[in-house]
């Protein structure tokens, strides 16, 4: 009995489980009906599906756009390299007789090192790692990374199976440091995108990065297109060109200017401006500590210290003083006053002329001006305009606002103008603050009949498929400050700042050009607490100058910022030797025509090969140059020279030639920069003691000297240092200019 329930339980069971599974067997059937049927899964259509899977997309980059000079030389591009790979799986192999993946990893390895400038054992070793990870592909860190087309073209010569690459584009700066500030520097980003970081590359961004595209098409497995690929392409949108105003040669002239500066002066800032006063279009622009693109990890200072940067600007801004009080009928140039020191009331501070407040005694308001007199300039603003008129004038030449240059970056400086004391420093450029550029903006109405400009960079924008001019810029009238009489008198003040009498800006003479400036010698605030520093070299020495004269065709702003300076050197010198050399080269480049005879100024000289020459034919070279040079001992060929060639010798440098016979020269009255260039040259071990010139020396005039010879050069400083000359010791009337250049504002 039990017997047959056990039999009738199973039976039981048995059904229902057949059940189960016919149900279980018509749903999955059911279900495989339908999607055999309908084609979809979950909504989700098996065809596209499959068509997404075997579709490959790839994006196409879009090539950034270029940075151009208004001439048409590129400045800025993106430069195509390649990165090398190698395929390892196998599988990527269809047909053995076109091998995909690398077949013989010790020849590939071979052929491959010279190339990657790497050892083979590192090849083996990489594509071996990646056989024994089951990788797919391999690469050869930074060795196998941005390799030229030249490069690759070799290597694919080599017909090495499974050996690829691929494309990428870096940002390329041909000129390195050349307008830095102007042109800024890009570089990729996270997702591998080239994005501008700093100037004209951050500034037009939109425009230079164009628009990518893309390509699609179905593959099989091993990436090989299929015969029917259904195959879509939309073409990337190149980035649109932008041409800027620098012209190539005269950013390069002032490259190179700054770069001797800097190398001989070691300043803490300098910054230079090159304009067309008349459109107000940009030139050249350069700062130091610059930068160069190619290598943005080196940089020293991010700010374009030429628009982002105020500085109390010292006299060159009294040539908008004298403006304002001629252009508001408060000037005579005739009336004179007593120079020295000017006191208001017993509450407000003296104003002390800047030899040190002993003044010129009863002089005229056109020979203060000459003689930059900060007196005149408080009395001017004070007794003859009175200071609300003088605020309103700062106003007009928009000196409390940005000039609007296409720049990123642009800050403007402040009028401080509150108590009556920065009222009558700010006559003469110190308390207030303002930028190189703001300075420029304010000048080019003096230069321009009293029209002022507004600065820019950008000349056009070009598409480079179409060659069309997609935006072009046109000098921008900012207001009319002065009239055009104005304009012409205070450019009258300005050449006699050059070339009168009694000018602060005689070293600023050039060859065949009549120059119209100003100089400044603007003091430092104190970082570090109330006041400002001390010390000869604690200023910032500057000149604005415009040439020719009449008709100026270009207008230049430089400034450098505590420069070291011998005993003997004045702050004008390192500005008006890159004044001058830029001007002077540029005005002859664009054929401007000279306006006045070649009178004897100085100029700087280029160095001539010396090296390996005989003695005689070298002082044969010097002479004919109008140089002077030290010869280091008696022997018959020139072994060193402590400038080299092609450098410009500056006026008063010392030029030091050592022969093939050295002996010790006489080095009694040297400076400090000359024993050590000395020491260089001859390689001797040098100590410095005190501080001046060169007044006892330790190896004695003709002693034969090595190596091993230890020179000591004692210094002491002059019975009357350079910057305690008055104007009554000064012998000649260039010395008179120079020392006040010097002392400027220094009140």
């Amino acid at each position: 009995m039990m017997k047959k329930m056990k039999h009738k339980h199973t039976h039981v069971m048995s059904g229902i489980f057949i059940l189960i599974f016919a149900f279980v067997f018509m749903l999955i059937g059911g279900r495989f009906l339908y999607i055999q049927a309908s084609g979809t899964v979950n909504d989700v259509s098996l065809s596209e599906w499959a068509q997404k899977i075997r579709t490959a997309s790839y994006p196409l980059s879009a090539e950034r756009g270029k940075i151009l000079d208004h001439n048409g030389l590129t400045l800025a591009y993106d430069h195509p390299t390649f990165t090398i790979y190698a395929t390892v799986d196998e599988a990527y192999t269809v047909n053995e007789k076109e091998p995909k993946h690398v077949v013989d990893v010790e020849t590939t390895a071979e052929k491959l090192a010279p190339f990657l400038d790497v050892e083979k054992s590192y090849i083996v070793e990489r594509i071996q790692w990646g056989i024994d990870n089951e990788k797919t592909q391999v690469e050869f860190g930074s060795n196998g990374k941005q390799l030229s087309q030249q490069t690759k073209k070799d290597i694919e010569a080599l017909s090495l199976p499974g050996i690829g690459f691929t494309k990428q584009a870096i940002r390329n700066y041909p000129n390195g440091m050349f307008a830095s500030r102007i042109i800024g520097f890009a570089q990729k980003d996270e997702s591998g995108d080239i994005k501008g970081i700093t100037g004209m590359e951050k500034q037009m961004e939109d425009l230079l990065k164009g628009e990518a595209g893309h390509i699609s098409y179905e593959r099989d497995r091993y990436g090989a297109k299929l015969l029917d690929p259904n195959e879509v392409i939309q073409k990337p949108q190149d980035g649109q060109d932008v041409y800027l105003t620098l012209d190539q040669k005269i950013q390069i002239l002032l490259e190179d200017s700054m770069s001797q500066v800097d190398e001989t002066y070691e300043p803490e800032r300098m910054t230079a401006i090159v304009m067309n006063p008349k459109t107000g279009e940009i030139l050249a622009m350069s700062n130091r500590p610059s930068f160069n693109p190619n290598n943005p990890d080196q940089i020293e200072n991010w700010y374009n210290d030429a628009i982002s940067t105020p500085i109390e600007p010292g006299s060159t801004l009294k040539m908008v003083t004298w403006a304002a009080a001629i252009e508001s009928g408060n000037y005579n140039g005739a009336d004179t006053f007593k120079s020295g020191t000017y006191k208001v009331s017993d509450l407000i501070d003296t104003v002390h002329d800047h030899n040190a407040g002993k003044g010129w005694g009863t002089i005229s308001f056109d020979e203060g001006f000459e003689r930059s007199s900060n007196v005149a300039a408080s009395k001017l603003v004070w007794e003859n305009m009175g200071p609300d008129i003088f605020l309103d004038y700062l106003h007009a030449f928009d000196l409390d606002k940005k000039t609007n240059i296409d720049l990123p970056g642009e800050v403007a400086g402040k009028i401080v103008y509150r108590w009556p004391y920065e009222k009558l420093t700010a006559a003469f450029g110190q308390g207030s603050t303002y930028t190189p550029m703001q300075i420029m903006k304010a000048a080019t109405a003096i230069a321009n009949d009293g029209q002022m400009m507004t600065p820019y960079v950008i000349s056009k924008i070009v598409n480079p498929a179409t060659g069309d001019v997609v935006q072009q810029n046109e000098p921008k009238k900012a207001g009319q400050p002065i009239s055009k009489e104005t304009a012409q008198q205070v450019m009258g003040l300005l050449e006699n700042v050059v070339s009168g009498d009694h000018g602060t800006g005689k070293s600023f003479a050039l060859k065949g050009y009549s120059v119209a400036g100003k100089t400044g010698t603007a003091q430092i605030a104190n970082p570090d607490g109330p006041g400002h520093l001390y010390g000869r070299e604690n200023h910032i020495f500057s000149f604005l100058g415009m040439a020719p004269k009449d008709d100026p065709s270009l207008m230049m702003f430089v400034m450098v910022k505590q420069p070291k300076l011998e005993p003997h050197e004045y702050g004008s010198l390192p500005v008006s030797f890159i004044f001058k050399n830029v001007m002077e080269n540029s005005l002859h480049y664009l054929d401007i025509e000279p306006d006045k005879e070649t009178g004897n100024e100085i100029s700087a000289v280029e160095m001539p090969e010396l090296v390996d020459q005989s003695v005689e034919r070298a002082r044969q070279i010097i002479t004919d140059k109008g140089l002077e040079a030290v010869f280091v001992g008696n022997g018959k060929t020139v072994k060193g020279v402590n400038i080299t060639k092609g450098t410009l010798v500056m006026p008063g440098q010392r030029l030091i030639l050592l022969t093939d016979i050295p002996e010790m020269p006489d080095i009694i009255g040297w400076s400090k920069r000359d024993v050590l260039q000395l020491a260089e040259l001859m390689e001797l071990e040098v100590e410095i003691k005190g501080n001046g010139y060169v007044h006892k020396q330790s190896v004695s005039e003709g002693d034969q000297i090595d190596q091993n010879t230890r020179l000591v050069a004692e210094f002491a400083e002059p019975e009357k240092p350079a910057t305690e000359i008055e104007e009554t010791d000064a012998p000649d009337a260039t010395n008179e200019a120079s020392q006040n250049e010097l002392d400027e504002e220094a009140s």
